[in-house]
């Protein structure tokens, strides 16, 4: 059991970079400054949530109690292990992708930074508060504070494909918000508490089937858009009309990593693995895992924008996330936890090529970068990590958490999991490596007058390609994120007998 104790840690992590909005609106006029207070947040931001660590590792977890609303019914921040280990992604990725920002916005001279840069601070509190929330209630309005706050990130070009794309991303987003208000009730109903519990909150209520079984289905849709979980994905390839640190912050840092980490709460922490096994849910999650991965994985060969076919591969490694939580072994679990802190990497690190690309030579067709590799080098070689890893090679981490995932499959018997993972490593490579031919086999003239992109870009590219190896070669370095999956996936699996 988790010990708590009284901190305002928490609130401070989550308030640190909503309190510079109004500093970054203020400073409009003077980009220094206001990239300066960005900049500050997002360091101060990491370095309260490093805090927390070492009681995390201790099984200790930092809360505080904003509001009662009434009895049994709060606003309340709880920083346990899970809520550690996803903060510690968040922010600390964000701390490059706003250099990254920087350069990519000064560098395509866009228009209204100010707001670009204030929206991204409200998400990144959003998400920080999504991490630390200790019940359904505070985690329901992070969510929906992460969803209006990304909004204006979606149409940040005001043309009218990234128009229509905002809009579908609401429609998607804020109808699963409606979704899981409704889970949330009935769970409330059923239960009298919405607070979470290692192993599950669920576990021991007596209801029907069908009852059990509705309620995760609406619990899947809530959580699964921002997931990308087919059929509720289709905003995520269209959102690819933001600009790319946007698409970064989608894919790697906020928007689907809150995803896929509310579905591990609800896993876990709402209906726990023995609910999952006895009501059959976890079959249910295990088909819509599976084809989601496969399915996504095909659609990505056909796709010759660069950004798209890396959305469609989010899509799918995801869905790796989900698939461990849905074999319900100790082993798969941590696998998946692990593989939100490893795709973290090697995702932002491929959008970040891809930001660097556009802003540097204004491609963004795969057809078009015969050669790109002897003008960029240094962002094609991260590419090229970044490609390898989510294609499950070593030592980049990627293969580890495959590994744990593969392990926990065989530790159920399920040879199908299995089998779908081998195969979507091979179309993984499929729709990556031709991309790396091209780049540094295909020779081509188009591109001699170029050379790397902003040192603001290409740094940011090599620090998080560089830190995908070193995670792979040492996955607990530094942050000890395989010791915190670990941990928490005891927790959730400590008294569970199949």
């Amino acid at each position: 059991m988790v010990e708590q104790y009284t901190s305002n840690i928490p609130f401070l992590a989550v308030a640190v970079s909503l309190g510079i909005v109004p500093l970054i609106l203020l400073s409009s006029r003077w980009p220094n400054i206001r990239e300066g207070w960005t900049i500050a947040a997002s360091v101060v931001k990491f370095g309260l949530v490093l805090s927390l660590l070492p009681d995390a590792l201790a099984n200790k977890a930092a809360s505080i109690e904003i509001l009662e609303i009434s009895p049994g019914i709060t606003l309340a921040l709880k920083a346990d292990p899970l809520g550690v280990f996803f903060a510690l992604i968040a922010s600390g990725l964000w701390v490059f992708t706003s250099f990254y920002s920087i350069g990519y916005v000064r560098g395509l001279d866009e228009h209204k930074q100010t707001r670009y840069f204030a929206s991204f601070a409200v998400c990144l509190s959003a998400t920080i508060g999504i991490a630390f929330s200790a019940n359904l209630l505070t985690f329901l309005i992070f969510y929906e504070i992460l969803t209006v706050a990304t909004y204006p990130l979606v149409i940040h070009k005001e043309t009218p494909v990234a128009i229509s794309a905002g809009r579908k991303y609401l429609v998607y987003t804020l109808t699963a918000g409606v979704v899981l208000i409704a889970a949330l009730g009935w769970t409330y109903q059923l239960k009298g508490s919405l607070d979470f519990v290692p192993g599950g909150l669920l576990d021991g209520v007596d209801v029907p089937q069908g009852t059990m079984t509705m309620l995760f289905l609406l619990f899947l849709c809530g959580v699964g858009v921002k997931a990308g979980i087919m059929p509720l994905h289709s905003w995520l390839p269209a959102a690819m009309a933001a600009p790319t640190p946007v698409s970064a912050l989608l894919h790697a840092v906020a928007v689907v990593k809150s995803g896929v980490f509310g579905v591990m709460r609800v896993v876990g922490f709402v209906f726990g693995p023995g609910v999952m096994l006895k009501f059959g849910l976890n079959d249910i999650l295990l088909a819509f895992a599976g084809g989601t991965i496969l399915l996504a994985s095909i659609l990505a060969l056909r796709e010759d924008n660069l950004k798209r076919r890396l959305a469609y591969s989010t899509v799918g490694h995801l869905s790796y996330i989900v698939l461990g939580a849905a074999l319900l072994s100790p082993g798969s679990f941590t696998g998946g936890l692990l593989h939100i802190a490893t795709h973290a990497t090697m995702k932002i690190t491929l959008f970040f090529c891809a930001g660097a690309i556009y802003v540097n030579v204004h491609k963004e067709n795969i057809s078009e970068l015969d050669g790109i590799g002897k003008a960029m080098p240094w962002t094609m070689a991260a590419f090229t990590i970044g490609a390898l890893g989510l294609a499950g090679i070593p030592p980049v981490n990627g293969f580890s958490s495959k590994w744990l995932l593969a392990g926990g499959a065989l530790e159920v018997g399920n040879t199908v999991a299995l089998t779908i993972l081998l195969v979507s490593g091979l179309l993984n490579a499929g729709y990556f490596f031709p991309i790396i031919y091209r780049a540094f086999f295909k020779p081509s003239a188009q591109f001699e007058k170029y050379r790397e992109a902003s040192p603001l870009m290409v740094m940011p590219i090599l620090v998080t390609g560089l830190l995908s190896v070193l995670f792979g070669i040492w996955p607990n370095l530094f942050l000890r994120f395989y010791d915190l999956s670990s941990m928490i996936a005891m927790s959730v699996f400590g008294g569970f007998h199949r």
